[in-house]
């Protein structure tokens, strides 16, 4: 009798233990339709299907990923209600702003739906520029995580150093590192955007951030530590920083354009270290004048180069017609043009000497990686921060000031051929040692990962 009483109450146990399983491991993750946004936060989400977690991805109707991509995902698309000219426009603030306007709707209706028939979300990961998704959490009783997909120091820039005096201002930036980071003239470009739009987007952030139970940032904490600490006194939520998430998921499938291998053919035919890789991104535009600039500065500087052009990114133009007359002959096999380039394969390659970069988040992290020293010539956003860090702080690269045939070809040679260039290489060097301890398992990416389920897990009994 004492026996099948013991018996019967351990299978009571298990039965409540895999009950409390099955309601702690499903998570809703909210994403922002931009190239830089989506990948990784499918990323994020393959890494926490490893750890046992279901996932459902919510994202808006544009830029919709390939479900067949990623068949262990659900996903769930939400009308945004986008127009044309929005589309056209390409105003990345005012998408940002219609899109929480616009999504917030639907995404409580999917939120409540999904409740409704799974009965429990154990978490709401949301990308911290769909902030609306904080205060649908907060509504529905939802615990709400967010994921900062750019420099965790952005976090004191928008929401924070935007909104000080400039006394209070200059107090806060006093440490070595910030100083270096010239945040008075970061500080001034975000002023010259004084849209309704970008002040409701800063306050309604700010909101959401204190708010959320904990801040991801694909960051590692060696890159920013004066600036994490920083950030660190204005939010409560901690700060989990768990980059490089490109080294840490499996591969996956996450471009918005189609990748050309056949640029991997011709870099195994290149020297080591000779190839200057030029990239701008997923959102950058340049005018046709700008085109030619850079094709003769790339020409001129006799290095090989891999340079992407993305279709559209020339103004008025459909891809790369508006290339000067003689340039190809001028190049030969030389060079390499495509519209698009597996990214991560080519800094990793051993031909790859260099990265002329639009300097997003995702394209610094996967470079410092990969120990390439990089050009930097930023467009908009984050990037002209993410430049301060790789030229002034970290100094493994160089910043082109301006879009001109000769300083192009002057810069292209200081970093790959001149003695300044190999000091700047050795410092790449370094940092890629360092990120490379982050992902062994005694590293911090593991520690955070492990603090990142334990939130999660905390959260979805209470």
């Amino acid at each position: 009798m004492f026996q099948i009483t013991c018996r019967t109450r351990t299978s009571k146990e298990t039965g409540k233990k895999m009950e409390k399983q099955q309601k702690s491991s499903h998570l809703v993750l909210v994403m922002l339709p931009f190239q830089g946004h989506m990948t990784p936060m499918l990323q994020l989400a393959s890494i926490l299907h490893s750890k046992g977690f279901s996932i459902t991805i919510v994202h808006p109707e544009l830029n919709s990923p390939n479900p067949s991509n990623h068949p262990e995902f659900t996903f769930v698309s939400i009308p945004d209600k986008l127009t044309e000219s929005q589309l056209s426009d390409k105003n990345v603030t005012g998408l940002v702003w219609s899109l929480n306007k616009t999504c917030a709707v639907p995404l409580r209706q999917c939120l409540e739906k999904i409740l409704h028939s799974h009965h429990h979300i154990a978490a709401l990961i949301y990308d911290t520029q769909m902030y609306c998704a904080q205060t649908i959490a907060d509504d529905l009783g939802l615990p709400g995580i967010t994921l900062r997909t750019s420099a965790a120091t952005t976090l004191l820039l928008y929401p924070v150093f935007s909104q000080l005096d400039e006394e209070d201002f200059m107090s806060e930036i006093k440490s070595p590192e910030l100083q270096a980071l010239h945040l008075q003239r970061l500080r001034a470009l975000l002023s010259q955007n004084p849209a309704k739009e970008m002040m409701e987007i800063r306050v309604e952030l700010t909101n959401a951030l204190k708010s959320s139970l904990a801040i991801i940032v694909n960051s590692m904490e060696f890159l920013e530590l004066e600036a994490l600490s920083k950030v660190k006194q204005y939010f409560p939520a901690p700060i989990i920083t768990i980059g490089p998430l490109h080294k840490l998921a499996p591969a996956i499938c996450s471009s918005l354009f189609t990748e050309e291998d056949k640029c991997i053919s011709w870099l195994n035919k290149q020297a080591p270290k000779s190839v200057i890789y030029v990239s701008l991104g997923s959102m950058a535009s340049i005018d046709r004048q700008e085109l030619i600039e850079i094709a003769w500065g790339l020409s001129n500087s006799k290095q090989p180069f891999l340079w992407v052009v993305r279709p559209g990114m020339v103004r008025g133009s459909e891809w790369i017609e508006s290339l000067p007359n003689g340039f190809e002959e001028s190049v030969g096999e030389r060079g390499c043009i495509v519209k698009w380039a597996p990214q991560t394969e080519v800094l990793a390659h051993a031909a790859v000497g260099g990265f002329w970069s639009h300097c997003g988040w995702n394209s610094t992290i996967e470079s410092i990686c990969e120990g390439v020293p990089m050009l930097c010539k930023p467009f908009f956003g984050d990037q002209h921060l993410n430049t301060s860090y790789i030229c002034n702080v970290w100094k493994i690269g160089l910043e082109l000031q301006n879009l001109e045939r000769g300083n192009i070809e002057r810069t292209i040679k200081r970093l790959m051929v001149d003695m300044e260039g190999n000091d700047i290489r050795k410092r790449a060097m370094d940092l890629k040692e360092k990120a490379a301890f982050c992902l062994v398992e005694e590293g911090s990416t593991s520690c955070s990962f492990n603090g990142l389920t334990k939130h999660i897990s905390s959260a979805s009994e209470t």
